[in-house]
């Protein structure tokens, strides 16, 4: 029950802080204070307006928001996200665009469940939605589960993208990006000793901890660094009365999100300093780029207890991946087994999150992988974001992804005749 009251304590400070900033914005607006100009007040009520919004979009899953994308003839095409397969702690989305035909890339992209929503790769969705058919897994958030639906942990997340790979069947380009990259390679494998012919055709794995001591970061530190009772004991709590997930262990958003802003306190105590100056001059706006960024990194979700201490202990401490003894259901996968399906690495140089070299250690794992199959990208100047978002993505990884997809391709008679259709 401490657990559940630490809960609930954490969300009556979320609640209080968002109270006192509607409060300060709400009672330095009424008009009479419009008689009385005072530069104090419009900074109460710049940070009442700011504090509100921060802390009320704690607890808001973030819309997609794509409404619409150009296609390179400069046409306007609709986006309509569809759930294709609907799970219980995760959904497979399409990105659905009416009256296009299909095609010739299909792509899944394997979100990270690490504290964030699956909208954190908005960008790079639209990014692909040209060239290709997007799906997207969209994991929920742990605290909204009900206990009755059961445990989810690595060898469950595995599972979930080796039945999404399914699905989608052989013609399928993976994209796999940070958190979920070994346990992508570990899907892959486990099809090709369950299911070959489910293989997808590629597999494009995005800076993401393979072997999280070829270059220790302070991510990869701090794993070493505790115990499994420590993290047990000081990370997990159960979900308070207010959701349907009430009394499931979990590594609570909120959690999450004061480790994420303590790694760079003073960057972003500067960025709300500057904001809360920005409203009283009447500067900002709903979408500029402090709350575009804000908004989305904001915006956290609880993690299933036993996901977030089985990654700790099996992907980071134990290195089971890395080490190639990794096991789904009491039975040892084998990465060594993969023998026909594309792989490309891509890292980024300035990576403080997953080091040059986490990631590249999977091709070192792919034994029975032909090097004609194998391919690797450094991005030079490139931090963890860079590489699947902004201007490095666009202008310079994503054409080589889709090069090598194109490249790697599985193509049917349809996806032929489809190709060459207009976007």
């Amino acid at each position: 029950m401490k657990y559940m009251a630490m809960y609930d304590w954490m969300e009556t400070v979320r609640n209080t802080n968002q109270w006192l900033g509607a409060s300060a914005r709400a009672l330095t607006s009424y008009p009479a204070t419009a008689a009385m100009p005072n530069p104090m007040l419009d900074w109460v009520r710049a940070w009442g307006e700011v504090t509100e919004r921060s802390f009320s979009r704690m607890t808001v899953k973030p819309d997609w928001d794509i409404a619409h994308f150009t296609n390179a003839k400069g046409q306007d095409r609709l986006v309509e996200p569809r759930v294709v397969m609907a799970r219980d702690f995760g959904d497979l989305l399409h990105f659905h665009i009416p009256g296009r035909k299909k095609k010739r890339h299909k792509v899944l992209l394997a979100a990270p469940m690490s504290g964030h929503y699956a909208t954190l790769l908005r960008s790079t969705v639209l990014s692909l939605l040209p060239d290709c058919e997007v799906y997207i897994t969209d994991w929920h958030n742990a605290r909204d589960i009900p206990v009755s639906a059961g445990k989810f942990d690595v060898e469950d997340y595995t599972l979930y993208l080796a039945d999404f790979m399914r699905e989608l069947g052989p013609e399928t380009h993976v994209v796999a990006v940070c958190q979920p990259v070994p346990l992508a390679l570990a899907a892959t494998a486990y099809l090709a000793q369950e299911n070959p012919d489910a293989q997808p055709a590629s597999l494009t794995l995005i800076g993401g901890p393979v072997d999280p001591d070829a270059n220790p970061t302070d991510v990869t530190d701090f794993g070493h660094s505790v115990s499994m009772g420590q993290l047990h004991e000081t990370m997990i709590q159960r979900v308070g009365f207010k959701y349907k997930g009430v009394g499931r262990k979990v590594y609570p958003g909120l959690l999450q999100l004061s480790s994420f802003i303590s790694m760079n306190l003073e960057k972003h105590a500067a960025a709300f300093g500057d904001q809360i100056a920005r409203v009283a001059r009447d500067e900002a706006g709903d979408h500029d780029k402090h709350n575009v960024f804000y908004d989305e990194y904001l915006a956290v979700m609880d993690m299933t207890a036993e996901f977030y201490l089985s990654t700790v202990e099996r992907i980071f401490k134990e290195r089971e991946i890395a080490r190639n003894c990794f096991t789904v259901n009491s039975t040892k996968v084998d990465i060594s087994k993969i023998t026909d399906v594309a792989v490309k690495i891509v890292e980024g140089e300035n990576d403080d999150i997953s080091g040059p070299g986490q990631c590249l250690a999977a091709l070192d794992l792919l034994t029975g992988l032909p090097d004609a199959k194998k391919a690797s990208h450094l991005e030079p100047g490139a931090g963890h974001y860079g590489i699947f978002a902004g201007r490095k993505w666009r202008e310079n990884i994503r054409p080589l992804v889709i090069d090598f997809m194109a490249s790697n391709a599985r193509t049917t008679s349809t996806d032929a005749a489809n190709s060459n259709s207009a976007a």
